[in-house]
């Protein structure tokens, strides 16, 4: 019988450095949409060096992300604070659309069939 287990979210690739400071983790379950956003987030912080994301076959739904830093520093928390900051930037857009649609300070038209 199949082990019905998922993947772990997140796992480190072989051939990382033994320091984090370059790494590629895959990321199970995920696509572009997300991959672009967390590298745009990973490359906000000055003390990245390098960061890229692929999808590697379009039909496995992972991508994986190249983290490379300046001065030995972790890879690893560069990825934590980056998907922490993008939940944070989430969290804030929610709001503010929310606030505005309760406000109802909107066009509305409705679509004639």
């Amino acid at each position: 019988m199949a082990s019905t287990e998922a993947p772990p979210k997140i796992r480190i690739m072989k051939g990382a450095a033994s320091d984090l400071s370059a790494a590629t983790y895959q990321v199970y379950d995920e696509s572009h949409t997300m991959g672009n956003a967390l590298r745009w987030m990973i490359m906000k912080n000055p003390k990245v060096e390098f960061c890229g994301y692929s999808v590697p076959h379009p039909s496995e739904p992972t991508i994986q992300i190249r983290i490379q830093m300046y001065d030995k520093l972790s890879s690893l928390q560069a990825l934590m604070k980056a998907l922490d900051d993008l939940d944070n930037l989430c969290d804030t857009i929610s709001e503010a659309y929310t606030e505005n649609l309760q406000k109802g300070d909107f066009e509305r038209w409705d679509e004639k069939s």
